[in-house]
Parts: C-alpha cells; sequence; structure tokens
C-alpha cells in the first residue's frame, strides 16, 4: 500500500482488533498497550524500513508550542510530586526522575500518530482515503458486531481468553452491546457513528465504498449503529449526518468549530463553577429521574476531583492513581473518573489540559483558512467531513475518555493539509515575488 493508506490501516485495525486490557511493563518505557504499540510500530516502519523522514514539530507556531508543552510538562509534573500519598492502608510512591523520563516517553508515544498524519495524510487524496477506510472498516467491523447483537459479547473471552469490562453494563434491554475487542460497547457505537460521517461523505462525492453505493454503506451502517443500543452516539449520527450529505464544507466546519469550543470551555466553566448544574439536574429531572440521578453522580465526582485538581493547578498529581481521592482512614478509591479532561487535569494540571485539547482543537479551527484555498467541491466536502468527525472525537472527551490514536492521527491529517495547502501557497507567492524584482534590468545606451 502508499505509505499514507498503510498508517491508516496499520493505526485503526490495531485499534478494532488488538486487545483493550492488556499492557506489556517494561523498564523505563510505559505500560505498552493498544493505545501506544500501533504507535510505535507504524514509527519505526517508516522511519527505519520506508526510509520517510517524521517531523517532530509542526511549522505553524501555536501548534508547536502545544506539542512542546505537551510533552514537556509532564517532566515538570513528576519533578513537582516527590512526596508519596498515604491514606490509611493506601500508599502511592511519589514520583522520581526516573517516572519523569518515563512520564515524558509516554507522551511522546502518543503523540506518534499526530506526526504521521502530518507527515503522510497532507492531500485531498489521503483525506479521502481516511474516510474510506474508515467506511470499509465499519462495514467489515459489522460482521462481528452482528455476532455479538445475537449471542451476547463473547469474541474478546473466545480470542483472548478474559473480558476487558463489566458485562452488566453491556446489557440493555432484551438485548445486548456489541463489544468486539474495545472494551466497551459505548466505544464500538462511537466508531459505528464516525464511519457513518465517512460513508456519508463519500456518498455525497459519489465514490462507492468497495461493493455498496455511498447511500447504501450509510442506511446499513445506520442500521448497524441503531443496533449498539447508544443514544448518544446515535443523535451524534442523526445530527451530523444530514449536515454532511446537505450542508455547505463552511458550515460543517463551523459546526466542527463550536464543538471544539465546547470541549475546552466546558473544563473552564466547571473550575470556575460557572456551570449551570443545578438548572440542568432540575430540567433533567422532570424528563427523566433516572437520566438526572446519571447526571448528578457525574456532577458530585467532577466536583471531587476538581477540588483535588485545584491543590495542585498548574502541573498536577502526576499518573499512578495520583490523581483519585481516598477515604483518608480506609483509602477506599471515592472517585470515579469519566471524562478525558477532569483525569487530564487531575494527573497534568490545567496547563497539561490546554496543551491536549489545545492541539486537538486547533486543526478543526484552522480548517477555516484551510477552506478558503480548496477551489473543488469535492475536496470542500472531504475536508468538512475530516472536520466534523475530529470535532465530535473532540467533544466526546468531555463526558468520556475515548482517546485513541485513530483521534491523534486525525488531527495530525488535518493540521498537514492546512500546512499543505497554506505554504505552498506561501511559497508560490514568494516565488512570483522573486520573479517580479528580480527582472535584469536593460543597459541603457551611452550618451
Amino acid at each position: 500500500m502508499p505509505i499514507g493508506k498503510a498508517t491508516l490501516w496499520s493505526i485503526l485495525a490495531a485499534y478494532f482488533l488488538l486487545p483493550a486490557g492488556t499492557t506489556v511493563d517494561l523498564p523505563l518505557l510505559p505500560p505498552l498497550d493498544k493505545s501506544t504499540i500501533p504507535n510505535m510500530a507504524a514509527y519505526l516502519v517508516c522511519l527505519f524500513i520506508k526510509g520517510k523522514r517524521v517531523p517532530l514539530l509542526p511549522k505553524d507556531r501555536i501548534a508547536r508550542w502545544l506539542l512542546v508543552i505537551y510533552v514537556v510538562s509532564t517532566f515538570i509534573t513528576a519533578s513537582i510530586n516527590p512526596e508519596p500519598i498515604i491514606a490509611g492502608p493506601t500508599y502511592i510512591k511519589g514520583m522520581e526522575l526516573y517516572d519523569a523520563l518515563s512520564a515524558v516517553i509516554r507522551q511522546g508515544l502518543f503523540i506518534l500518530p499526530f506526526l504521521l498524519g502530518l507527515a503522510f495524510l497532507r492531500t485531498a487524496k489521503d483525506h479521502e482515503d481516511m474516510l474510506k477506510t474508515l467506511a470499509v472498516a465499519g462495514l467489515l467491523y459489522s460482521l462481528p458486531m452482528l455476532l455479538e447483537v445475537r449471542l451476547s459479547p463473547q469474541l474478546h473471552v473466545w480470542i483472548y481468553g478474559y473480558f476487558p469490562h463489566s458485562f452488566l453494563q453491556q446489557m440493555r434491554g432484551d438485548g445486548f452491546r456489541p463489544v468486539v475487542f474495545m472494551g466497551h460497547g459505548l466505544l464500538v457505537a462511537f466508531s459505528t457513528m464516525t464511519s457513518v460521517i465517512a460513508a456519508t461523505a463519500l456518498w455525497r462525492i459519489g465514490r462507492r465504498v468497495k461493493w455498496l453505493s455511498g447511500g447504501q454503506a450509510t442506511a446499513y451502517l445506520m442500521a448497524v449503529l441503531l443496533l449498539c443500543k447508544s443514544m448518544a452516539a446515535f443523535l451524534y449520527a442523526v445530527t451530523l449526518a444530514p449536515l454532511v450529505r446537505y450542508g455547505k464544507p463552511k458550515q460543517q466546519i463551523r459546526v466542527a468549530s463550536i464543538l471544539v469550543l465546547i470541549a475546552i470551555f466546558y473544563p473552564v466553566l466547571r473550575g470556575l463553577d460557572w456551570f449551570p448544574s443545578q438548572i440542568i439536574y432540575d430540567a433533567a429531572s422532570s424528563f427523566s429521574p433516572d437520566r438526572a440521578q446519571s447526571f448528578d453522580f457525574r456532577i458530585r465526582n467532577e466536583d471531587m476531583l476538581l477540588n483535588k485538581a485545584n491543590q495542585r493547578p498548574l502541573f498536577g498529581w502526576g499518573t499512578w492513581g495520583r490523581n483519585r481521592v481516598f477515604h483518608p482512614e480506609s483509602g477506599k478509591d471515592l472517585s470515579v473518573t469519566d471524562g478525558r479532561w477532569v483525569i487530564t487535569i487531575g494527573q497534568f494540571g490545567w496547563i497539561g489540559l490546554f496543551a491536549e485539547f489545545g492541539l486537538l482543537a486547533l486543526p478543526v479551527l484552522l480548517s477555516a483558512r484551510t477552506l478558503r484555498y480548496l477551489k473543488d467541491p469535492q475536496e470542500a466536502v472531504v475536508l468538512g467531513a475530516v472536520a466534523l468527525i475530529l470535532g465530535i472525537n473532540v467533544l466526546d472527551l468531555v463526558p468520556n475518555n475515548p482517546m485513541s490514536p485513530w483521534t491523534w492521527l486525525v488531527a495530525g491529517a488535518l493540521m498537514g493539509r492546512y500546512e499543505q495547502l497554506l505554504y505552498s501557497k506561501r511559497t508560490q507567492s514568494a516565488a512570483k515575488h522573486h520573479v517580479k524584482y528580480t527582472r535584469p534590468i536593460q543597459d541603457e545606451p551611452a550618451v
């Protein structure tokens, strides 16, 4: 395969097929799992086997600083947390230089897909391949999903010998959520929703998805998504798929920008205690008491974790569960962490949060500028769909923790497209300027 398409399949197939919850713990390196091993493998193949250079920093100045802060701030976090945490019988050791180096390597492994997308997924053809890969993967993955809808989630047990999460959470009504190898039914539903958006974009530009037309693939994947029994993912698809099919690319990018801004401002409002939690709880109580109770449980846990995080607001408490809240006597863990944002604040502080979310949101916000350079309407549709996929991924980091290498790969691809268009235009402009003002001057006739 071309290197861009090979990178897409390496990252996505590993996320779909490798076991959830299994880690390999080697000296100095952070625990290696399905979120880090494919990143490292793809990077090493590109570098040493294909001989392709992967840039370590983007050209955009803001993105460059965010990436540096994202990696380096973890070293500072480990350096300022040398004391242990003791709560009754619970003892968590303080962080050492060893942990600081491991944290930097960990962040470097997480960011590798961003760099791969930045290097090898920069063109309109690459972005179309991204949508095709996502749609085809959804079609193929639907087969084991439908099997688990009928038989219950068993494939992870049959192949890897254990179930990665609570089985009760996969039971809905008279049926089951498919889990396959992702670890939770909500992750499967969310990935299916992104496949629906990709298939819808291909439908709009008249591309087939292997043996199906774009419309047929969209309808089939939407039916499979309905069987996943996830209300949030289904509402995402019902809202965004018509926008991709009929909306203007400018509108799609505008919606994607709103989504990432919500993901950034929600933690700020929660940190300042400006979020209208009580109003939302009262409204939810009149609609569904169960939903209201779930919302109240989430808010109370976020408040507990935020109070702990605000004791070390800039760089956080570090890893190893040091960001969690424990009972001072029994040592019992009292906190439940759902959203990625509250986990990141507790571990790496507000600086780590803005570096991570800023690096994910920036390519979406820059897509509006990228759109100005596109003359082909189909390229604009593809750009809008990719921006929406990244935007909804970033927004889902607020209630959940679905951070995957694929999210970073899409962010890197969007940033690469921006750089490819912007700097090629600047180069062309500079070349014209040079030709215009360095034209040889003819000698005047002698007097």
